[in-house]
């Protein structure tokens, strides 16, 4: 393989050489320090490199597009992807809606786990925003309480919010971990016909009392505005659960 990549012997027999394949071009990616936008080696060289088919190296590079570790650019070539977690929240996605169960268990699982990071990082974000105003997460609660007073989606400046919240901290990962999830959320609420909280505005101004908390430097007030935010849904997730099956 070129850009210094040492010479193999051909990848081993057992297993599908497609997986393989790609197993050996994730490595490839990690040996060589490679980032997002990096040209990878081309299609012949692959082959040679692996010792494998075309075909073996195509679907390979499929199954690596398709998870957002390379992509393909027609006329230019492969590079290192995004790495994305966008196919995570498909499957997750996939996953609520299929099987959500008599409880949507796995909804509630995801509302948990959104709740859990929360809480989780409290006193980091406590810890980064005591003593300041961050007049940007401030318009946004603005936006969203204004949105729900007039019966309006907010979801864009929610989603905004809670991961701006993290990404200020400087955890770009748990950032995008929280969009993830958020994305699983709304996505999954349309399908399973959850009704929107009659006290939405609630969920909105929540918001607003999250932020004012961390603030203040107030770890205790934080939690409680974050368990307050989540209440509505919780509420709601519960009602439904408790209904009938026809």
């Amino acid at each position: 393989m070129t850009q210094g990549a040492p010479p193999r012997q051909g990848i081993r027999a057992s297993g599908s050489l497609a997986n393989e394949a790609a197993r050996e071009i994730k490595r490839f990616i990690l040996s060589q320090g490679l980032r997002t936008g990096d040209p990878l080696p081309s299609e012949s060289e692959l082959c040679d490199q692996l010792g494998v088919s075309r075909s073996s190296v195509r679907e390979a590079i499929r199954t690596l597009q398709t998870l957002d570790i390379v992509e393909v650019q027609h006329g230019r070539g492969t590079f290192v992807g995004s790495m994305s977690l966008q196919p995570l929240v498909e499957t997750l996605a996939f996953r609520s809606i299929i099987s959500p169960g008599d409880d949507f268990r796995a909804l509630r699982e995801v509302v948990d786990v959104r709740m859990s990071l929360d809480l989780n990082f409290a006193q980091r974000i406590v810890g980064h925003f005591a003593g300041t105003r961050n007049e940007g997460l401030h318009a946004l609660v603005d936006e969203m309480v204004q949105a729900a007073k007039r019966g309006e989606s907010f979801a864009a400046a929610d989603r905004q919010f809670h991961t701006q919240l993290l990404r200020e901290t400087g955890r770009e990962m748990v950032s995008q971990l929280v969009a993830a999830f958020w994305d699983v959320h709304t996505a999954v609420l349309p399908q399973l016909s959850i009704p929107t909280p009659d006290d939405i505005e609630l969920t909105a101004r929540a918001h607003g009392d999250v932020l004012d908390a961390a603030e203040a430097g107030d770890v205790e007030a934080y939690c409680i505005a974050v368990k307050e935010h989540y209440a509505p849904l919780l509420r709601v997730l519960d009602a439904t659960d408790a209904k009938p099956v026809a």
